[in-house]
């Protein structure tokens, strides 16, 4: 079904464009895999995310936040020594924090979904532009989000990370128009559209390539 201009031919890859990125997400076990599996992506392919997934799953007891947020030195020793398992012990270490921050967030707003969705007004952001192929790879509203969580003590969500998660939980839908999953989400889901606002990094898809003063920096769309 992939009708975006997605740089891959990956089965995994576009099965995860055709049933899960951009589907909004409210569920916070999902938020939170999706959170760290950013974390694991740093300086990686997200196609080796998507490959590695299980193993993730099996590592930190398939995200259930508060199981992993109680992890000790002993589980990290056991993540490390996981067949296939990406061994960053500063990675590891991040995602075992960043679930106690969760935790925080919880606690504080109800769900962490609560508190991510409350910037959007719980509704998918159609930004202008990003439907014709205008991707940028982050914003203002990132940009926003980021520095909260940081703030808060998480690990390893930069602004372009966080621009990368808005896009996979459905907060921003990046489909291109001409992309059949673009119309059904929209269909299923409350929208708002929006104009653009300190967006860096953007490429344009869809055409030809464009110079680089006017597309800005050349790069994947949220690394996809």
């Amino acid at each position: 079904m992939s009708g975006c201009s997605w740089k891959t031919t990956s089965e995994a890859h576009l099965r995860y464009h055709d049933t899960e990125w951009g589907v909004p997400l409210h569920d916070d076990r999902g938020q939170f895999e999706f959170l760290m599996m950013e974390v694991m992506q740093c300086g990686l392919s997200w196609d080796l995310m998507l490959r590695k997934r299980e193993i993730f799953r099996a590592c930190f007891d398939n995200f259930e936040y508060d199981a992993v947020a109680g992890y000790h030195e002993r589980d990290i020793e056991r993540i490390l020594n996981t067949d296939g398992m990406i061994r960053s012990r500063r990675k590891i270490e991040a995602v075992i924090h960043n679930a106690r921050c969760f935790q925080k967030i919880r606690a504080e707003s109800g769900s962490f979904c609560d508190y991510l969705w409350a910037y959007s007004g719980g509704r998918t952001i159609l930004y202008n532009r990003h439907d014709a192929g205008w991707i940028p790879v982050s914003n203002n509203l990132s940009d926003k989000i980021s520095k909260d969580l940081k703030g808060r003590g998480f690990k390893f969500l930069g602004t372009v990370t966080v621009y990368s998660h808005l896009q996979a939980c459905g907060i921003i839908n990046d489909h291109d128009r001409d992309c059949p999953r673009f119309h059904e989400i929209n269909s299923r889901y409350p929208t708002v559209r929006k104009r653009r606002c300190l967006e860096k990094g953007i490429q344009y898809f869809g055409g030809p390539p464009l110079s680089a003063s006017a597309s800005g920096t050349l790069r994947n769309p949220a690394r996809r």
